[in-house]
Formats: structure tokens, sequence, C-alpha cells
């Protein structure tokens, strides 16, 4: 019978991943946690009752680990701090389940599916995305999961439900990752045709907020004018938590994915286009809300500052 999971190794404590291993140990799990910062990793330890941090070089504290989850920028990175010079995963034992949560490409996590395989370690492909800002915060969080044994998941099942509300098996390994990089291209598509809109439609003498509450009660809302571009980008404060440069980075992956498969449209490079416009002239940690500067360039006006919305966008069921 496989061994209940205890003990949760965590990778990672960026903007997504301190929030989402908070619920960990809120939720019972022991917790190893470790970033490229020690100092985020001790201040995690204060805060989280049941978590100690790891070094780079602290092999034995990977060692009773049953699930290695990762939160990291990209599946480069991944790749190292697993199987690089200082990888923990020699660290780990068999049938130890390790779990991606980072925006990476579906085929890099296929290649280290195969790595992981062959050291005896599971891997599922985790990514998130959320139904409104900060919904990793409240363990809301909506995961899409990519293995090649339904056994795997069903042993790393608890470990998802502490921190999501909805968990979506998409398939073999690498299909999380392929989901969430075309739940991106569809999220950026309603980004780039508001930011459109908004600019020509103030040119013609339209209140940007007063569009925003317009799309949100209309067949135009979507997460951007509900939540980022209605609450961080109108109002300039450009705190989403999602960086713009990672937006570029998930789009570069999309176009690859589709073109995987044979199927031909502009739209990928179109988009990537505009966003990598926008980014010129940035800092590299930009929010992506900020690429509201890039229109504003382009179109040689500045959008009408909001105030700081008072009251959430009323969320209605569909009969």
């Amino acid at each position: 019978m496989p061994k209940e999971v205890n003990t949760i190794g965590f990778i990672g404590l960026g903007n997504a991943g301190y929030h989402l291993a908070v619920n960990l140990p809120r939720a019972g799990f022991n917790l190893v946690v470790r970033d490229a910062d020690p100092s985020r990793a001790q201040t995690f330890v204060d805060e989280n009752p049941k978590s100690v941090a790891a070094g780079e070089k602290d092999e034995n504290a990977w060692k009773e680990v049953d699930v290695l989850i990762t939160m990291l920028p990209n599946g480069d990175i991944v790749r190292e701090v697993l199987l690089g010079e200082a990888g923990v995963a020699k660290y780990l034992r068999p049938g130890t389940i390790a779990v991606d949560m980072s925006s990476s490409s579906p085929f890099d996590t296929e290649a280290l599916n195969s790595k992981l395989k062959a050291m005896e370690l599971p891997l599922i492909d985790a990514p998130i995305t959320q139904t409104h800002l900060h919904a990793i915060r409240t363990g809301d969080a909506t995961f899409m999961l990519g293995c090649d044994s339904p056994e795997v998941i069903e042993r790393a099942m608890p470990v998802f439900k502490a921190m999501g509300k909805y968990v979506f098996p998409m398939g073999k390994s690498g299909a999380g990752h392929a989901m969430k990089t075309l739940n991106n291209y569809v999220s950026v598509g309603s980004i780039i045709a508001l930011c459109d809109s908004l600019v020509a439609g103030q040119k013609f003498g339209l209140d940007p907020a007063t569009m925003i509450d317009v799309l949100n009660v209309g067949t135009g809302r979507n997460f951007s004018t509900a939540y980022s571009m209605r609450d961080e980008g109108l109002t300039r404060r450009y705190q989403s938590g999602y960086q713009l440069a990672l937006l570029i980075k998930d789009m570069k992956i999309t176009k690859d994915v589709i073109k995987s498969t044979g199927f031909e449209t502009g739209l990928p490079q179109l988009a990537l286009s505009y966003l990598e416009d926008a980014i010129v002239g940035l800092e590299d940690s930009a929010d992506h809300t900020e690429c509201l500067k890039g229109w504003e360039r382009r179109s040689g006006i500045e959008l009408k500052k909001s105030a700081q919305p008072t009251e959430s966008v009323v969320e209605e069921k569909v009969l």
C-alpha cells in the first residue's frame, strides 16, 4: 500500500509559491522549504509552525520527504534544481513524488519525466490558475495535472486539495503544462483586446473605469476586467503578483505548443509582438498590468487613473 503523505518539500517561495505553501502546514503537513533567498525561507518558517528551512547542501532534509514541490520561474531552473550538480533528486527516496507547479514548457516536462522515471521518482506537472485575483492566498487555486500514472495523482491528491479548490487531471506527463499555456493564451487575448479598447475608448471620449464597469456586466467580462486591470492596471498599483516577463515567456511556450500540433494560426506571434513591445523601457520585474504603458506609448495618450474599487464584481450563476 502506498505510503501516506506526511512531509512535503517546497522549493521556490516567490509571489505564488509562498502563498501556496502556507496552506500546507495549516492542513497538517510537515514542510521543508527552500528558496534562492535564504532569508525568505527563514521568514516563512518563523511564520508557519510545522515547517523547517533547508539549505542548498542540506541533503538530509530531503530524505524523509514524500512529495517534493517546485514553484520556479521556468523549466530550465526546475531541471537544474532537481538534476543539476547540487540537485536534490538524488537525495529523494524511490517513490517520492515530484510535483512541478511552475509554468514550464510541456516539452521540458516530458524530458524531465523521463529522467526522473529512471530514478524511480514519478512526476506530476501541476501548474496553477485562479478564478479571482489572489485566490492562491485562500486555498482556492485551480490545478491542471499531467502525469503518466492515475495512481500517483490519487496519492498526491490531499496535497492539491490543501492548496486548491479545483483540480483537473488533464492526461499524460506534460498535459498540465500544455493546458496552463493555452489558458494563458486565452487570457492574453482578452488582455490585448482590453488594452486596445481602453485607449481607443478614451480617444473617442469614453471613461476607462466606466468602460470596465460596463464590460463587467456584459459579454466582454473576463479576468482582466473583473480583477487585474480593474484593481491594478487603471489604478496604477501594478500589484497583481504576476510579471509581464513571465507572461511573455508563457506566450513563447504557447507558440511552440500550437506549432507542434501542426495547426497554423498567426495570433500567438501577434500577441507575443504586442507584449514584447509593451515591456520595452520597463523593469524586468514589471507587473503584467504595466503592459498598459506600452499601449499608452503607442496611442500617444495616458489613460485616466481610476480609484481603487471598493466593491468586488458580483458573481452570478448562469442557469
